[in-house]
């Protein structure tokens, strides 16, 4: 059952490397910002899956379990909120510059 999860834990760490490229490589802030934002929220969300696969399977107890998913549910809320706020903030300053 843990192989399971470093399999996705794997996933999640290629998941990252490709959000990374495409912070690196797309031509505007916009474009960045969701790259970086879409793809982070699921790579971290395969990451925390992993780790409740591999802290179920080794009897972490049930407090991480809790704390695993006290994490996800915080960033599945407030990743899209400073997404939005960011995006917003990218178009005022275009905006601007006209």
């Amino acid at each position: 059952m843990t192989g399971l999860g470093w399999i996705i834990a794997t996933l999640a760490i290629v998941v990252l490397l490709i959000a990374a490229v495409g912070i690196l490589r797309l031509p505007d802030a916009l474009s960045r910002q969701h790259a970086a934002t879409k793809a982070a929220t699921l790579s971290i969300s395969l990451f925390l899956l992993a780790l409740l696969i591999i802290a179920t399977a080794s009897d972490w107890g049930w407090d991480w379990l809790f704390r695993l998913l006290a994490i996800l549910v915080i960033l599945l809320i407030t990743l899209p909120l400073a997404s939005h706020a960011l995006a917003r903030a990218a178009v005022q300053e275009q905006g601007k510059s006209r």
